[in-house]
């Protein structure tokens, strides 16, 4: 087993272990988040015909050429098309037809004329055009969307709401995706309760299997709760055991080096390859990675203090779930931003420093960085408070104050700015 990785070479190393999950029949509309594992390529023309853009009146333009607001052109209404009705016949000179959004063209019409555009008498039958239609206006041209054989989607395109939409159009009722993997979620320890346990005698809320649970769920995993494992490595064997089937084990607490930490020799027993052990970062060292052979799950023992867990979450098991599920972009985005006040550390490991993010004023829209104060592995309000988290390199001791750093953003809505962007 390899002891004390940087951060980059523990990820490769993770990734390199980590198997893209195989594929699964799922309906369309329950689809949204997940990754094709299938091209997909159009077998209808869409539209089908021309069809109208707008309600109004489907015309020949040659009988609105003298048309205007002052003097307009009247038009007979002979029939009417709606949507998903074909024409009873074509629009003869002099003539026009109702029409409405979606409605096919009818033959002889070359244009629509937009209802706002127009004046209708009383009974419905004749039509005063106040405008000259431009050639083919406010028509949409069949197949101007999709043409049969038309490459639509991609293997490994992640599925959107216009991508749900797309797949419903061509009738596509089911698609085929890649499985979710299922998270098998432990936490150890005697001091540890659920939230409604008794916290009067020194317990603690297992609060880390809640957070983890959320991340797993975050990136479209299953998560499977296991309960709390007691400080018997017994407890510990006999719950690891029901993990076994899962795609993925991730526990917190119990893989450090104290009296009570027993994850690492059950998972062992148990048949585990233990692959490393730390990983020279703040908060997160004592970090544990192993699997069970090619087909067994991925065990991920995570360091018990509530930040460090969900820090360590972000670096290796969120990438390693969504390349699970075939994801291309594994890693949060990031961003360069200044600091605003003086970072300092010891050399040696990398920080991960939990900060505010705003983006200043003006037309360079400059962002800055700001600690969320104390940096404490245990105070978990601290990750509710940041937007995102500052790499301090290993080797530096120190960011000034205005210096630029590289910030992982967690909140993606900081990206989304306050008013439309147009």
């Amino acid at each position: 087993m390899r002891t004390g990785l940087s951060v980059v070479e523990a990820q490769e190393t993770v990734l390199a272990a980590t198997p893209v999950l195989g594929a699964e029949t799922v309906a369309v509309r329950e689809a949204l988040g997940r990754v094709l594992c299938e091209a997909v390529l159009s077998g209808r023309v869409l539209p089908p015909a021309d069809c109208s853009a707008m309600d109004g009146y489907a015309v020949r333009r040659s009988d609105c050429l003298a048309a205007s607001r002052d003097a307009p052109t009247e038009l007979a209404v002979r029939f009417e098309v709606a949507a998903g009705h074909a024409p009873e016949r074509a629009v003869g000179s002099g003539e026009a037809a109702r029409i409405f959004t979606g409605a096919p063209l009818p033959p002889g019409a070359d244009a629509v004329v937009r209802q706002e555009d127009t004046e209708a008498d009383g009974r419905g039958e004749r039509v005063r055009i106040q405008v000259v239609p431009e050639k083919r206006e406010h028509v949409r041209n069949a197949g101007e969307d999709l043409q049969v054989g038309d490459r639509v989607l991609e293997r490994g395109d992640a599925i959107r709401p216009a991508q749900v939409g797309v797949l419903a159009s061509l009738g596509r009722a089911v698609v085929s995706v890649h499985q979710r993997p299922r998270v098998a979620i432990l936490s150890g320890g005697d001091e540890l309760v659920e939230p409604d346990g008794d916290v009067a005698g020194g317990g603690i809320v297992s609060s880390n299997s809640y957070s983890l649970a959320a991340q797993c769920l975050e990136v479209g995993a299953e998560p499977v709760y296991l309960g709390i494992a007691r400080d018997r490595p017994e407890d510990l064997e006999r719950i690891l055991r029901s993990a076994l089937g899962a795609d993925c084990i991730v526990s917190s607490a119990g893989v450090s080096v104290g009296d009570h930490d027993h994850v690492r020799p059950v998972l062992e027993k148990l048949g585990c390859e233990l692959v490393f052990w730390g990983v020279h970062m703040k908060p997160g060292f004592p970090l544990t990675f192993g699997r069970f052979g090619e087909r067994g799950p991925l065990v991920f023992g995570l360091p018990g203090n509530p930040v460090s867990a969900m820090v360590t979450f972000e670096q290796f098991v969120r990438p390693a779930l969504l390349r699970m599920t075939g994801h291309r972009a594994l890693f949060r985005p990031t961003v360069r931003a200044r600091v605003r006040g003086r970072l300092e550390k010891k050399a040696g490991r990398l920080h991960f420093v939990r900060v505010h993010l705003e983006r200043s004023a003006g037309p360079d829209g400059e962002i800055w960085a700001e600690s969320t104060g104390n940096q404490s592995s245990g105070v978990l309000r601290s990750m509710t408070l940041a937007r995102g988290l500052l790499v301090f390199p290993a080797e530096a001791t120190r960011i000034a104050d205005g210096e630029p750093a590289t910030v992982q953003v967690l909140d993606e809505s900081f990206f989304a700015g306050e008013t439309p962007g147009f």
